[in-house]
């Protein structure tokens, strides 16, 4: 079996179902979605569709399936086909843009990332929101984590907030994964660590997610360090990460409070669950919440096979 392959595949399962679990509570007005997750009453729509925050990480986990590492020509096309066969899974504004470029010329994903949004490039949450795999992928090795992490980011996500996101995440889940076989780290400490690898304004976020209060609650969070309303990782990545921080032995603890913070829901569970996955895999989902998600390409049972 590939250690790698079967930790990544915890995570993305993991991302997936957060990623699905999240977007149901769009289907319902804010008062009831809190009044629904304070109640711990599940969305009870079926499937839990996955969005883009699933299909790319799904193409980021092949790309690494096959080759290993992040092939940045490679993965440029791999994304765009994977938006073209699929186009109706949420794709923010910007990828909507990019990845028709790349399907035309992929080799020229540098000019393109960098010419989004007046030429500063995405400072958005979708190369963050994929990158949770990635990183438990490279568990072995954070340094090796944050340069692929670095690599498949920037394929997308020229601008560095961007690209820090991803690399908080990757990181974050690699710390998670590499922890299995012990104790959960000290949610303090978690944080720090990546706040110490992330550089600018997503670094800073989770440094004063570090800083709050044990008892601080998941509302009250969110409003501190941002619920991902802004679609920007400064404002989605240190939230995430807090949610994952404190819970990195109860997956399903972790979406409620991640859901809690209502937002960018979807994106900000799909986070969370993927970092808490690289270390629990699905271990305590109840059976009626996997019978609910919709499931993973078949070829990903091959990333756990012999």
């Amino acid at each position: 079996m590939s250690d790698a392959g079967a930790v990544a595949l915890d995570s993305l399962r993991g991302l997936a179902l957060g990623d699905g679990f999240g977007e149901r509570w769009f289907h319902h007005a804010n008062r009831e979605a809190i009044k629904m997750i304070k109640a711990r009453q599940i969305p009870s729509e079926s499937p839990w569709y996955w969005t883009d925050d699933t299909a790319m990480a799904l193409t980021t986990v092949h790309m690494l399936h096959l080759h290993g590492q992040i092939r940045q020509d490679g993965l440029a096309r791999m994304l765009a086909a994977t938006y073209q066969a699929d186009p109706y899974r949420g794709y923010g504004r910007g990828m909507t843009v990019l990845l028709p470029q790349l399907a035309a010329d992929p080799s020229m994903w540098g000019v393109h990332a960098r010419a989004l949004f007046g030429g500063q490039g995405s400072l958005g949450n979708g190369a963050a929101m994929r990158a949770a795999p990635l990183g438990a992928w490279f568990c072995h090795d954070l340094d090796l984590a944050r340069q692929q992490a670095h690599r498949a980011a920037e394929v997308t996500h020229a601008h560095p907030e961007g690209i820090s996101g991803a690399i908080a995440v990757a990181l974050a889940a690699a710390s998670a994964a590499a922890s299995r076989a012990g104790p959960a780290p000290d949610p303090r400490s978690f944080l720090e660590q990546a706040a110490k690898w992330v550089p600018g304004p997503v670094g800073d976020g989770i440094a004063r997610a570090a800083a709050l209060s044990p008892d601080t609650p998941a509302w009250k969070a969110a409003d501190l360090l941002g619920n991902g309303q802004r679609v920007r990782a400064s404002d989605t990545v240190p939230f995430a990460l807090w949610s994952a921080a404190h819970h990195l032995d109860d997956l399903p603890a972790a979406l409620w409070t991640t859901a809690e913070g209502l937002g960018d829901v979807d994106t900000t569970c799909a986070i969370t669950a993927g970092i808490v996955a690289a270390r629990t895999g699905l271990a305590g989902i109840p059976p009626a919440w996997l019978g609910l998600c919709e499931p993973l390409p078949d070829w990903t049972q091959t990333l756990a096979s012999a």
